[in-house]
Formats: structure tokens, sequence, C-alpha cells
């Protein structure tokens, strides 16, 4: 791989002595990640199920290294959620952000969902999780991901970070700001990074860095979390984006993060010495050190609450909007507190969806995050909020393919569950009917209705058993020729 000369130079300033071994690293393959679904299976549980031989990798407690050939796409634990397949070091910022249940957490730069799969996970079913991505195309992508991954406490959006700042100022507990860089981490990865290089380096994207972080600011509250992070090598799209926030709202402070043979300290020296010991607490990761591909962190925390000109504080002004648009939540959502074919079909799942939480908008049946129950978004793109239940048409209820992901073998009252290796999962995952008998379920064969289709215990999809047939109800988006070829 040929490195522009200009790079090459950048390089040997920033490394020093460390310049050969880092040119040294370009010549290997790099790793391939695997990251598990904590939310469906703890690591040592899917270690012990894994098909493919792990490694753990030490910074990460769910993120193992994959062989190279493992085919871990066609596999259908892929198809169950029950992993993300993802660079090892890429895995970082998501686990390094300081999670808790009930958070209403941000995912700025969220596609194709790497990260905020695994900030979803960590929140437990509980709290928000907003992932948001200003492409409209990525961020379908990126809704996938999380369906698939079983997450329902979801707001999915597609807007430019200004925007998104304006209905939600002061709003969240923690923010995840995994910015766009110009690449220089991933030059190994992909070597088309190169050419992008050339025609945006840092000068282009550290002005837009720098509006995102300022955006991403407002909407944090008071002693909330920010973890900014890149997969660049330029300081002035590092450290100096720290420096940036740090200038502009001096309410931010760096926070230390947890250390492990092989990270390295931000630089300091293009920097004021009033900064040194801030940016000493940012993370650097280079492919010489680890066995990953280069990354960049720093976790900022907002200082005590600021008032506005008027002297009412952002938050407050938030929980105004928020009382007098109570009730408006999303474009025409109705309140479907009443939904008879919904509560006929939810007595056969053994979980509990809040009648609170219910919406109903042009026949499709949804169920909010708590945080959006009163919080208006009209007007704003977005692509989901909540959890998908199903349609409701015709005193029907159909029940739709991210309600099943969210769901167990043991949490329906009609599942069938094959092994791994039946090929009958196979021809599932491709669309196809399936014939069932007598043996192929726990209890008493059901007869007709819908049936919960899993793979050794988690959850894949839906089907419609009809005189011992399994008409398949798949998602066609997701169907194997079309999705995973």
């Amino acid at each position: 791989m040929e490195l522009p000369e200009a790079f090459l130079e950048h390089m040997k300033d920033l490394l020093g002595d460390d310049y050969e071994a880092y040119l040294e690293s370009g010549t290997s393959a790099g790793f391939r990640g695997l990251r598990v679904n904590t939310s469906k299976a703890e690591a040592e549980k899917f270690e012990e199920i894994s098909p493919f031989p792990l490694e753990e990798i030490p910074w990460i407690p769910n993120g193992f290294y994959l062989e190279a050939d493992a085919p871990a796409s066609r596999h259908p634990y892929y198809a169950a959620g029950l992993y993300y397949l993802q660079e090892p070091s890429a895995m970082t910022p998501a686990a390094f952000l300081p999670i808790q249940e009930g958070d209403r957490v941000l995912d700025l730069c969220a596609a194709p969902g790497g990260k905020a799969t695994e900030l979803a996970a960590r929140l437990g079913g509980t709290g928000l999780l907003a992932a948001n991505d200003i492409s409209n195309s990525r961020a379908k992508g990126l809704l996938k991901n999380l369906e698939l991954f079983g997450q329902g406490n979801i707001l999915v959006t597609s807007e430019s970070p200004e925007r998104l700042a304006s209905y939600f100022p002061q709003f969240f507990d923690k923010i995840l700001v995994d910015a766009p860089c110009s690449g220089e981490g991933m030059f190994r990865k992909d070597p088309a990074m190169v050419k992008d290089w050339l025609e945006h380096g840092p000068d282009w994207y550290a002005p837009i860095q720098r509006e995102i972080l300022v955006q991403a600011a407002r909407m944090l509250k008071p002693g909330g979390m920010l973890l900014y992070s890149t997969c660049t090598f330029s300081p002035k799209e590092n450290e100096g984006a720290v420096t940036h926030l740090l200038e502009s709202e001096p309410s931010f402070r760096v926070c230390p993060l947890p250390e492990y043979d092989g990270f390295a300290p931000g630089r300091t020296e293009e920097y004021r010495e009033s900064l040194f010991w801030q940016l000493k607490h940012c993370v650097r990761i280079y492919p010489h050190r680890m066995k990953g591909e280069g990354h960049f962190l720093a976790l900022l925390q907002k200082g005590e609450e600021d008032t506005g000109k008027d002297g009412e504080s952002e938050e407050a002004g938030t929980e105004k909007r928020t009382r007098k648009q109570k009730g408006s939540c999303g474009v025409s959502l109705k309140a479907a507190h009443a939904c008879p074919e919904w509560e006929e079909f939810a007595e056969t799942l053994g979980i509990h969806i809040p009648k609170e939480s219910l919406r109903l908008y042009d026949k499709r049946l949804y169920s909010l995050p708590k945080p959006l129950w009163n919080y208006s978004i009209r007007g704003l793109r977005f692509l989901r909020t909540g959890l998908y239940l199903g349609d409701v048409e015709k005193k029907r209820f159909t029940p739709s393919q991210p309600l099943a992901m969210t769901l167990r073998k043991d949490t329906c009252k009609v599942s069938v569950d094959f092994s791994s290796s039946d090929q009958r999962v196979v021809r599932y995952l491709k669309g196809e009917t399936l014939t069932l008998e007598e043996g192929d379920f726990d209890t008493e064969f059901p007869g007709s209705g819908w049936c919960l289709v899993c793979v050794d215990g988690f959850s894949l999809g839906w089907g419609k058993l009809v005189n011992g047939q399994l008409r398949n109800k798949y998602y066609p988006g997701w169907r194997w020729q079309h999705a995973s070829g």
C-alpha cells in the first residue's frame, strides 16, 4: 500500500522513534472482531456455544478476535442478532462511555450501528437510545441493525446535529460523537481511505467535527458525559477538536479513561500548558502498539448548569416545551391504550408492554420508550420511534419482525426451536415454507396460529402454522438471498 508523502511526514513527526514500527504494522492484514450482544447472551455463554474459534480482546469485556476466514455473517446466530462484526478498536468508544440503566443516550453519528447496538444493549431495555445519521440511506441500515439486535427503546433519526439540538436541548445523560474524519487510522483496513484523505484531509474535517461537538454539547444535561472519538491520528481532528470544545464551553472537563497496556496518552505538545493534564487523559490507539486499527477517544463531562440570556436554564425550557406539547408524540401518533387485537395477541407472550406506551399510526402499533411518552418530536425526520409491534387491520393483529427479535423461546406460548445445524434454519432464512411434526415442539402440537421460530433458543422471526405447514413470515428484506449474499 502506497501512502502519501505528506501523510508519512506527518506520522514521522507524530511518532518519532515509533515511526518504523508503525510502518511495519502496515504490512499485516489487520484483525477481525466479533462483539457479543449482551442483551441476548453473556459473553462467557456465547464463548461456550460459538461455532468459531475466539480470542478475547483484552480491553473489551464482550469483544473477541475472529479468524479471518470464519463465515460469521452466514451463520444463523448472526441472523438471531447474537453478535456484531466490528473492527476491535472501533468497539472501544461504546465500551468506554459509562452507561447506566435508565439513561437517555444519543449516538449522534451512528450509522451503520456498530456503536449504537452496543449502547442499546447496555441500557438493558431501559431509558432511551436516540441514534442519528444525517444520511437517510445510512440511517436505514442503522435501523435494521438495531432491530436485528432486538432493541425497542430507540429513536432513529436522520437529521443535522443543529436541527436535532433544537429538539433536545439538555435532554441526554450520555452522548457519543464518533465523528466523520480523515480516516488515517483505517488505511491498513481500507486502502480506499487513502484516496479520500487526498481529497478531504484533516483541514476539511476539522471544522465539521468542531461544529458537531458544539451542537452535541447543547444536547447534554449538566453533569452528563460525552465521548468523542475518531479513527484518525491527526491532532487537529483529535486534541484540536477537544481543545475547541473546552475553550468554547468552559464548563467541560476531560475525564480519565481506563488504562490498558498499549494505550497511548493524548498529545499535549501543540496546546497551551493549562490544558496539558486534561489532554493527557485522552487515549490514542496505534496499530503498532495494539491488535487493532488507529483510534482516538476523549471522555468529557459537562459542569454545572448554565442559564440562558433571560436567566432560565435550557433544561427548564425543555420541560416547559414538553408540558406545552404534552400528548403529541411524533406525527399523528394516536394513543392506543385500548387495542383489543394487540391485547389478545399479547396474552401469548410472556412480556409486559405498558399500555401507556402504545401508539397507533397508519394501522401500525408501536411501544414508545418512556422518555418519549409526553415529548413532542413533531416535524423531526425519524425512521422509528420505539418498538414496532405489528399491524392492526380488519380486527386482526399481525406481529412484526422487530417484535420477534425482542423475544426468546421461553417468552412465547407457541415456538419451534431448531438446532443451528438443522438445514431447516437456512431454509427458513431463505423464506421457504417448512413442514413440521409433533416432535418439533416441546408442548402439544399447536395446530394453527402464529409461531416464533428460534435457533438454539434465540428468536429468528415468525411463521404461521396451517395444517402442519409453517408458512414463512420472515421479513423479505432480511432473507439471506437478499441481505446476506
